[in-house]
């Protein structure tokens, strides 16, 4: 009979922390908050039933983009065709920006910095991986404060503002356009348009020997994560080769054709969803067909799909509209918290968001103040600064941290100097523009 090895138990529960860290902190804070407010049937009108299934319904139809490769081949097809450093960092940053308006940042920097771990090795620009990376994750962040659906803390405030799509649009449009300014300018002005390696015909620049790299990235991180595997094998796990092969990459290293030209009904199934959950935000589509429909065709197409989606996430929400809810239920530390938002909604979204992230910051702040539109920019701009600001931006810092220990200073330093410079900028046109509504 085997023994479950001493200690697993614990060292799972730490690898779930460490993975889920908001979700814990949530968890344990409406668990306290249950101590002044007992749970009655007032608890079920806490949760935002309408903006969950909104959020579950989305993450079901990208996890199928994903997993027919729409965005890889898509994203490996542009970054090919790039011919020097400065073109490499601008496709790579503007597959992220473009990408998080429709798909969530989240879903943007999982997908591209794989893939620009890849391409930043072949092109021999590894040197520039921090700055790449950090102007990769500010975008994904700052690209996905355009749309309702760019990010989580975005669905739900459109939700709860009663905002139209028009108006949220024409508020978060002069953001996102100084942001892609900003952006360019960085851009321009930090890279060369020398040829890259690549041009030269000294690497691999064929999008489909690409996509076969980023599947090989992805497997190793995952390998990675899984068995803590030892630093000097971790340091190879960008090279296009190695023992075995992994998904999305044949024997003799040639690369499989992406799932969705070989799987066109379930390509567009799932886009005939993904734009009823667009219908769904706009309000011409009740969000309970929503979800009925893509539960009954995740079911009949992918199952699997259903193992892909954040339940973290939405624990996460749970948790947080719990403990909101009771604290609105203590008059004097719900009038006292009223007390120090009111008039302040902007800088106190902003500042929330750098401790305890974007989203709960839009959760908690949008039960003590009906400034929706300062909580929209505010949690917006507030994903920039730390690195805990935005959840997504952990994902950038794991995937470049993994078998480079000796990067994550330098990579640090370089996120918060780019960081504190946009989130200074951005927060001048803010104060330019003044939303208080």
């Amino acid at each position: 009979m085997n023994k479950r090895p001493r200690g697993s138990i614990g060292a799972r529960i730490r690898a779930f922390l460490a993975r889920e860290a908001v979700l814990a902190v949530a968890a344990a804070a409406a668990l306290a908050s249950c101590a002044l407010v007992p749970p009655d049937a007032a608890y079920a009108h806490y949760i935002d039933w309408h903006t969950l299934a909104l959020l579950f319904c989305l993450m079901t139809v990208v996890a199928g983009f994903r997993k027919l490769g729409v965005l890889d081949s898509a994203g490996a097809w542009l970054v090919a065709r790039a011919r020097t450093p400065r073109a490499v960092a601008a496709a790579l940053v503007a597959l992220a920006f473009f990408a998080s308006m429709l798909v969530t940042n989240d879903v943007a920097l999982i997908t591209f910095v794989p893939l620009a771990l890849v391409v930043l090795r072949r092109a021999n620009m590894e040197a520039r991986l921090c700055l790449v990376a950090t102007l990769m994750t500010v975008a994904a962040n700052l690209g996905s404060m355009l749309t309702p659906v760019g990010n989580p803390q975005n669905l739900y405030l459109f939700t709860a503002s009663g905002m139209s799509i028009r108006e949220f649009l024409l508020l978060m449009a002069p953001y996102t356009l100084a942001s892609a300014a900003l952006l360019t300018a960085v851009i321009t002005l930090a890279f060369r348009e020398k040829p890259t390696q690549m041009a030269k015909g000294k690497g691999l620049a064929k999008s489909e020997s690409v996509t076969s790299s980023v599947a090989v990235v992805r497997n190793r991180q995952q390998t990675h994560r899984e068995s803590n595997a030892d630093a000097n094998d971790a340091r190879t796990f960008c090279s296009p080769s190695g023992p075995g092969s992994s998904e999305g990459e044949r024997p003799g290293g040639q690369a499989k054709s992406s799932e969705f030209t070989t799987h066109p009904i379930r390509f567009a199934l799932y886009l005939a969803l993904f734009i009823a959950c667009f219908a769904a935000v706009a309000g011409a589509l009740d969000v309970r067909m929503l979800l009925a429909v893509v539960l009954l065709a995740t079911a009949l197409s992918d199952a699997s799909l259903l193992r892909r989606v954040d339940w973290g996430l939405l624990a996460t929400f749970v948790a947080l509209f719990v403990f909101v809810g009771n604290m609105a239920r203590v008059p004097l530390l719900h009038d006292a918290l009223v007390a120090a938002v009111d008039g302040n909604a902007l800088l106190a979204a902003v500042g929330a968001s750098q401790v305890i992230s974007n989203v709960p910051a839009a959760v908690l702040l949008s039960r003590l103040t009906d400034q929706w539109s300062a909580l929209i920019v505010g949690t917006n701009l507030g994903g920039l600064g730390t690195l805990i600001a935005s959840m997504a931006s952990l994902i950038t810092f794991k995937a470049v941290s993994v078998g480079r220990a000796g990067i994550r200073t330098h990579y640090l330093r370089t996120f918060t100097l780019v960081n504190v410079a946009f989130l200074t900028a951005l927060l001048a046109l803010a104060f330019v523009f003044g939303p208080t509504a």
